[in-house]
């Protein structure tokens, strides 16, 4: 007997799925920089920030949680090793910089909520559906979804901080899965990354979308992703779920 397959629970990733960065991250040290006396090109920190942050992802994953760092202390140490990937060796110099920083990107003017999200996120909620957000990040997320009017649309906020491990291990997945008390079959999530969002999520048994960004995907990725799970922006998403939930589920 066939039956059609009902979405209880919608999980979210955050960054660059519902909000992004004003300014590149690049321009925001160099603009912080600035201010303190220091003149260093963007586009040289944007370079030294992806290696520092790719170093320190790999030394200490998860911002060093389970080697006895706080978040804090692994953002302030990510900027302290770009500025100095970027020819600023004194560290002194860098530490109110770094401070700055870490308060800054804690504020919703430092970040812009996607065009369609909000509407998105109503149109899911008017249908009866649950939202959650499972996302890598650390503990400010709460303070950056609830400033920029985002946080009442979510039953709960699941960082990798609080679950103590990373997407796309499946463990953070599975907690999301026992916080909201459903399983993953009628369970799906949404977000920009192939490897930590769409596989992740899909090696615990729930269905995935993949956000399309402005960069185009790797041809092997494509080819392996369901058109119909591929979402070019987010008010594809809701036409989707139609399509997904209008699927048999055989019994």
């Amino acid at each position: 007997m066939a039956h059609r397959l009902q979405i209880r629970l919608l999980t979210w990733d955050v960054k660059d799925t519902l909000l992004w960065l004003r300014q590149p991250v690049g321009e925001e040290y160099a603009t912080k920089a600035r201010a303190h006396g220091l003149e260093v090109e963007a586009a040289t920190l944007g370079r030294a920030f992806r290696q520092a942050y790719r170093t320190q992802s790999h030394s200490f994953p998860n911002y060093g949680l389970s080697q006895g760092l706080t978040s804090r202390r692994w953002w302030l140490d990510v900027v302290s090793q770009t500025f100095h990937l970027a020819g600023v060796p004194d560290a002194q110099a860098v530490a109110p910089i770094a401070e700055q920083l870490y308060e800054d990107f804690c504020k919703p003017c430092t970040w812009q909520v996607l065009e369609g999200a909000e509407a998105t996120l109503r149109g899911c909620r008017k249908r009866g559906l649950r939202l959650a957000v499972v996302s890598n990040f650390d503990q400010r997320l709460e303070g950056i979804l609830r400033g920029l009017g985002l946080r009442e649309h979510f039953d709960f906020v699941l960082t990798s901080e609080a679950a103590g491990w990373p997407k796309p291990d499946p463990r953070i997945f599975q907690e999301a899965l026992r916080l909201a008390r459903v399983d993953p079959a009628v369970a799906a999530h949404i977000g920009d990354s192939y490897h930590c969002d769409y596989k992740g999520s899909q090696a615990v048994g729930m269905h995935s979308f993949l956000v399309v960004g402005p960069e185009p995907l790797d041809p092997a990725v494509k080819g392996s992703i369901p058109q119909e799970c591929l979402l070019p922006s987010l008010s594809h998403l809701l036409p989707a779920l139609d399509r997904l939930q209008g699927s048999p589920l055989e019994l």
